[in-house]
């Protein structure tokens, strides 16, 4: 399979072709389920969210908004984007629930993952990091995104972004320290 060919079905899959939807799935499951596992191995071992459900949910979501998607780097961008969505939504539903019924919470229930550090990091506290990097620097947000979520290498996140390569390192530098000192 040529990435021409996956680009040519995210063109069908934008204009409304269900056909081509389904076509899609096995062009690009592979490096979905490849990007899930990564995501998941950072999750703590109670997490019952299984990977092949998180790139089944994120498809669905991805074909759903029928966003119309430049080429296979751009399509597995945004899916990394609506999984770490998908991701931190089930945290927050897991931490409400765990405050339900007038129960009180204990410093051992936070949903956890790990970064590229070691260091464990709450999913909603780095999600509202993000958010609040997004309003201050959207570039540097992406380029976390597309780097520590999307697995992307540096030359396809400068692709993506159509900025040269020492743009994205420095981006990716100071937005870690940034995330480092955010996340305290």
């Amino acid at each position: 399979m040529g990435p021409g060919e996956v680009t040519l079905m995210l063109d069908r899959v934008a204009s409304g072709d269900r056909a081509a939807a389904e076509a899609l799935i096995p062009l690009v499951y592979d490096e979905l389920r490849r990007l899930s596992g990564t995501m998941m191995k950072n999750q703590p071992g109670s997490h019952t969210l299984q990977p092949t459900a998180l790139v089944n949910e994120a498809f669905l979501k991805l074909i759903g908004a029928n966003e119309g998607f430049a080429n296979r780097v751009h399509f597995m961008a945004v899916a990394s984007t609506a999984m770490r969505q998908i991701l931190t939504d089930y945290a927050r539903r897991k931490r409400a629930a765990k405050r339900g019924g007038g129960m009180a919470r204990e410093s051992g229930d936070i949903e956890q993952v790990a970064d590229p550090a070691g260091r464990q990091i709450d999913p909603i506290a780095l999600d509202d990091a993000l958010t609040k990097l997004a309003s201050l620097d959207p570039r540097r947000h992406r380029v976390v995104e597309l780097r520590f979520f999307g697995g992307l290498t540096v030359d396809e996140v400068a692709s993506l972004l159509d900025v040269s390569r020492s743009t994205v390192e420095a981006d990716w530098r100071s937005a870690r320290a940034w995330l480092a000192v955010e996340l305290g």
